[in-house]
């Protein structure tokens, strides 16, 4: 049996250029700032084509002019066994179905896989052309430029991005990990003033008040396990008193008074301070407890649980909460 010469060169000719065809496609359909962060995770696919796409007008320069030899040689080739119209016919048919729309089809749903099985074709082919194709790339760089810039997300972008990961069984992300990051994504569009626990709610104390054996009975039956002390105007923060310092002084022998008392330093934040930030006013406050004020007035406390609660989209319940208010 033999094969008629003809259709094997028709045959490589047309697998020449879809191959060409499916590697244009795929090639420029890939970020670069995406394969930039798969190949420093280690995806060695990514490494392998990351060259290649970061000097792209080369690349598809190269591409092309052979993707255009092929297609130009096959009605050539056809045309020794038919005449031209049905060469020309019959070519045209070979290269829009099986060189254009089947390759590009299917190339770009596996874009990174299929590019970097082809790397040492593409880079073969850019060294054939490499007189004609890199003169190109030049003039294609300077017109154009390289276009290889890092293409960042809106916050909104990345929210959706990552809902996108939620009942999708080849995430990596499950839907606790899915949601907070979506609060934190949300931080800063938040004020702290729609997390704060208001005045009404809060347990607080002057420097004036006297702790004895009925206010700590009391304050241990509400679980409070840090007591803001302010001024009767609630326009000033003296600090924190926190109950643990308090263990060691037998308040059935003595009483004293919130000022004789240690105090852990705070500072207050605006009503309107976006929630992004709060962290690092904690870290910088060194405290779980803040403070908020508004028009120099305290109008209530934000503490760190409130902020974890916000990001997490849950309330953390323990066992000491059983009233509407924390502190």
């Amino acid at each position: 049996m033999t094969i008629d010469p003809t259709a094997l060169y028709v045959f490589l000719l047309v697998a020449l250029a879809a191959v060409c065809s499916g590697l244009n496609i795929s090639l420029i359909s890939l970020s670069p700032s995406d394969l930039k962060r798969k190949a420093k995770l280690g995806n060695k696919q990514a490494k392998r084509v990351l060259p290649l796409r970061a000097n792209a007008h080369l690349s598809l320069a190269s591409i092309l002019l052979v993707n255009v030899a092929a297609a130009s040689a096959t009605p050539l080739v056809l045309n020794t066994s038919f005449n031209g119209f049905f060469a020309a016919a019959i070519a045209t048919l070979l290269l829009v179905i099986f060189s254009e729309l089947a390759p590009q089809a299917l190339f770009t749903k596996h874009a990174l896989r299929v590019c970097s099985f082809f790397t040492p074709l593409m880079k073969l082919m850019i060294l054939a052309t490499y007189p004609i194709s890199k003169p190109l790339q030049l003039g294609l760089d300077k017109i154009f430029g390289r276009h290889d810039e890092v293409r960042l997300h809106s916050r909104r972008e990345l929210g959706l991005l990552i809902h996108e990961h939620l009942g999708m069984d080849e995430s990596e992300l499950d839907e606790d990990e899915v949601e907070i990051i979506k609060g934190a994504l949300k931080l800063s569009e938040k004020q702290v003033s729609t997390i704060m626990t208001e005045m009404r709610h809060v347990y607080w104390m002057t420097p004036e008040t006297v702790i004895d054996a009925a206010k700590i009975d009391e304050i241990k039956d509400a679980s409070w396990s840090r007591i803001p002390i302010f001024n009767e105007k609630l326009t000033k923060c003296y600090g924190v008193l926190r109950m643990k310092d308090l263990v060691d002084i037998d308040f059935d022998e003595k009483s004293l008074k919130v000022s004789e008392l240690p105090l852990h330093s705070t500072k207050m934040v605006g009503s309107r301070t976006a929630l992004d930030t709060m962290f690092r006013k904690f870290i910088a406050a060194r405290t779980h407890l803040i403070p908020v004020e508004k028009n120099d007035q305290v109008v209530g406390i934000v503490t760190i649980e409130d902020l974890v609660e916000e990001i997490i989209g849950h309330e953390i319940i323990d066992e000491s909460d059983h009233t509407v208010g924390r502190s």
